[in-house]
């Protein structure tokens, strides 16, 4: 009598244990995950303001705009705001993927489509040597878009 009342015991807390990890593994989240972006915070240096968004009106939105054509990005922004010291960042260079794998599958193929549309590889290094002159990289990251659901 007194094994089968403990196996009873034992069985009821295994239950209610098993029962509690399926609700907490069905806990409703009230966001997912949406497309990934390339963010490069950018400092325009003083007086060359007109210089390097004429570089971003031209070969940065040529190679945006041949990406997106090609399916490789979703979509892209340039954001401007003004510095509030000598070293911080005064552009944003926005590219949207579908997701991180996507991203991640591409980069060979976006590499050889750059090579086509900007040039090779020296022209390329010719071309950033040139924008060090006008504009420095402060940043470069990686973030990831929430959705957030609406309310159930």
């Amino acid at each position: 009598m007194r094994n089968r009342k403990r196996i009873l015991v034992s069985s009821l807390i295994v239950l209610v244990l098993t029962l509690s990890i399926v609700v907490v593994a069905q806990v409703s989240r009230p966001y997912r995950s949406g497309s990934v972006w390339n963010i490069g915070f950018i400092r325009m240096k003083p007086g060359m303001d007109t210089a390097y968004l004429s570089y971003v009106a031209g070969d940065w939105k040529r190679e945006q705009e041949a990406l997106k054509k090609d399916g490789q990005i979703v979509s892209y922004k340039v954001l401007q705001t003004e510095s509030h010291n000598a070293t911080d960042w005064n552009l944003m260079l926005m590219t949207e993927y579908k997701d991180m794998a996507t991203m991640e599958a591409n980069e060979a193929k976006a590499d050889q489509l750059l090579q086509t549309v900007i040039g090779n590889d020296d022209k390329q290094r010719q071309g950033y040597k040139e924008r060090l002159e006008i504009r420095e990289v402060m940043a470069d990251r990686m973030a990831r878009e929430i959705i957030l659901e609406p309310k159930r």
